[in-house]
């Protein structure tokens, strides 16, 4: 369904597989830590900071296997659900955020807690709540048990209906069609979305669109860069864990825009070598909630085999910056 795109991102282009062609990795950029997750990492590293262990955390404040093990060393403890922490204690919600109900079962056990729901997964909340008070049907495209859905249907549970997938449209039902929008999840694949959008205003030819792109920019602008070198890849390593949202949709978006194979990884250790043999071009990048020393992990063992040639790919630049949650923020002098 994908297809690559037309970008002038200083790919020598080369018959992938060769034999005589060079080794090399074409390494994408952007890749890695967005705003929000750079600003959920640092706020559970700022209350440990401030507050001294134990920290609690409800659900993993981002979906990385590294950064909760770290996180965890350090004296925070993840919780499934508020009931689990302490009454009175301090819990800070996960970047992707929580529905009415768990704030209120906080407040319930007196919990003090600091949010750090990415601002993109708010705007999301805010649109939900905004047309349910419109009385729209609210057709929430999104994975179904992923939190950030949760989250987001629980702001208007009576309006909001799950739309997993363009094989997901068939069973959708609503009461008015003239008032009917579609919301998403922010991480998902950008070209599966539309494909269920197209397929829900088949059925809603009034079906209306978000404000503003639901997709996170770090999450469109990470499908980009895959998008613009999987055509000369042999194979292309995707950084991330097997919880992350937009890391799996990496993957997915490099083999339909023309990768030979790829694979999802936590650790440069998790590196078949098998997977090397008769490759002459490697793509590397990151999900968004990856951080950068296990790419350079990654980069130092594909050296080891000879793959010393990195090249990037640059297809966006990014500087947004979102600032920590008011508890948090140092007092002006």
């Amino acid at each position: 369904m994908s297809s690559a795109i037309p970008l002038n991102v200083g790919i020598v282009r080369s018959a992938a597989g060769a034999a005589d062609a060079p080794k090399r990795v074409l390494l994408a950029e952007p890749r890695g830590y967005c705003a929000g997750v750079d600003r959920a990492v640092e706020t559970v590293e700022k209350a440990l900071e401030k507050h001294g262990a134990p920290i609690y955390v409800r659900k993993e404040i981002v979906h990385n296997r590294h950064v909760v093990e770290t996180l965890r060393d350090r004296g925070v403890i993840f919780v499934d659900e508020t009931s689990e922490v302490p009454e009175g204690a301090l819990v800070v919600f996960s970047a992707h955020g929580v529905s009415p109900a768990v704030h209120e079962a906080a407040a319930e056990r007196s919990l003090h807690t600091i949010d750090a729901t990415c601002p993109l997964v708010t705007k999301v909340h805010q649109e939900a709540k905004r047309f349910a008070r419109d009385d729209f049907d609210i057709l929430l495209i999104g994975h179904e048990g992923h939190e950030e859905v949760e989250g987001t249907a629980g702001e208007a549970p009576d309006h909001v209906q799950l739309v997993d997938g363009p094989d997901a449209v068939d069973t959708v039902t609503v009461r008015d069609e003239n008032k009917v929008i579609w919301l998403s999840q922010t991480t998902l694949s950008v070209d599966e979305t539309m494909e269920t959008v197209n397929r829900l205003r088949q059925k809603f030819p009034k079906l209306q669109d978000p404000p503003s792109d639901d997709i996170c920019y770090a999450t469109s602008n990470r499908q980009t860069a895959v998008k613009a070198m999987a055509p000369e890849c042999d194979l292309v390593i995707v950084v991330g864990s097997r919880n992350s949202s937009n890391s799996v949709r990496l993957v997915e978006v490099a083999l339909g825009a023309g990768a030979k194979a790829a694979y999802l990884i936590d650790y440069a250790r998790e590196l078949d070598p098998a997977w090397l043999e008769g490759a002459r071009t490697i793509g590397v990048t990151s999900g968004a909630s990856v951080p950068e020393i296990l790419v350079q992990g990654v980069l130092e063992l594909l050296g080891e085999h000879g793959f010393g040639d990195v090249l990037p790919v640059t297809t966006a630049n990014e500087t947004l910056v979102f600032s920590l949650p008011r508890e948090l923020r140092a007092a002006r002098a």
